[in-house]
Parts: C-alpha cells; structure tokens; sequence
C-alpha cells in the first residue's frame, strides 16, 4: 500500500537529487523508497548480533590473521 510522504529539504538538494534521479530512469520516490529500505535492513542486520560480539567486532584486523604468528598462536591454543 503506498502512501503519501512530505519532507522538507535544502532546495539545493532536492535539484541535485531530481537530477540524479532522472539520470539513472528513477522517481525520487523510488529513491528514497530504496533508501529508506536499505536503512531499515541494515539496521535490522546489526540487531542480529549480540552486544558482546558488536564490541569485539574489528578487534583483529585482516592482517593480523594473515600473519603468520597469529596463526601458530591459534593452532597451539586450540590444540
């Protein structure tokens, strides 16, 4: 069901977006019906995992696993 939606924007960015929006076939509707969508999904993405694994989330970085040490060091650990 679709429903009517007023937003108040910078004049200039409501131009620049209209723009944006025609140079790709789109209605600015669409637009921020995408966007709007892509929020709540993402949102929702990060509610999936618990506070304890948000917090340790980057705390080793891609590099470090490549390291050759840090490898060694898991494997003896978890022996």
């Amino acid at each position: 069901m679709e429903t009517k939606l007023t937003l108040k924007l910078d004049k200039a960015v409501i131009q620049s977006v209209k723009k944006y929006a025609q140079n790709n076939n789109k209605s600015l509707s669409k637009l921020v019906e995408q966007y709007f969508r892509k929020l709540v999904s993402e949102d929702e993405e990060r509610t999936k995992y618990s506070p304890l694994v948000e917090e340790l989330s980057g705390v080793v970085s891609e590099k470090d696993l490549r390291g050759a040490d840090y490898l060694g060091y898991l494997e003896k650990k978890y022996e």
